[in-house]
């Protein structure tokens, strides 16, 4: 076969077009199934993240359902409300299935345990819906998330209940904006 200029020139175009998809298809897996930029809409967890912050959340350890106290997650349809319009909420999982929690004087037990929350905004949680705040096992599959920012009137476990594991996307790991805040979340 005899190359001219103009098959030279599609050549190159094709091989062009070949590692632009490679790239774009490896990009979506990434963001599909292993991580992703998130940005924080709300006040529900501050002081610990606050609207505008700039996350990298992971989604291999809820695919593989594996979740522990503390950890900050992303919750798709968290409650009717919020299925019509798609939204995404993030709250930090205080309890486990088959834990037992009680909202009690404005402190949080869970299995008859104080639990510290040096990470809350105020020192006070309020009972919002008495049947998910007193003597409440988390059923199974199921975890019970609070926002950090307890004295605002926030969608959490306390009015909506348990949440499905299976409504987890992400869990938040680091703070990459601003810059001034960056860092790897704790608990």
């Amino acid at each position: 076969m005899i190359y001219t200029k103009d098959n030279k020139i599609i050549k190159e175009i094709l091989d062009w077009v070949l590692h632009i998809s490679i790239a774009f298809a490896i990009g979506l897996l990434i963001v599909t199934f292993v991580a992703q930029r998130t940005v924080v809409y709300n006040y529900s967890m501050e002081p610990t993240l606050y609207e505008g912050d700039n996350l990298i959340t992971e989604k291999i350890t809820p695919m593989l359902g594996i979740f522990k106290r503390g950890d900050i997650v992303t919750i798709k349809d968290a409650s009717f409300s919020l299925s019509e319009s798609g939204k995404t909420i993030i709250k930090r999982i205080v309890a486990l299935e088959n834990d037992v929690v009680n909202i009690t004087n404005g402190k949080v037990y869970i299995n008859g345990e104080l639990i510290n929350e040096g990470y809350i905004k105020g020192d006070f949680t309020m009972q919002v819906d008495p049947q998910y705040s007193k003597d409440f096992v988390v059923p199974e599959g199921c975890v019970y998330v609070l926002g950090d920012n307890r004295g605002a009137a926030i969608i959490d476990s306390r009015s909506i209940g348990p949440i499905s594991t299976e409504k987890i996307n992400s869990k938040a790991i680091m703070i990459i904006y601003p810059f001034s805040r960056f860092g790897i979340l704790g608990r």
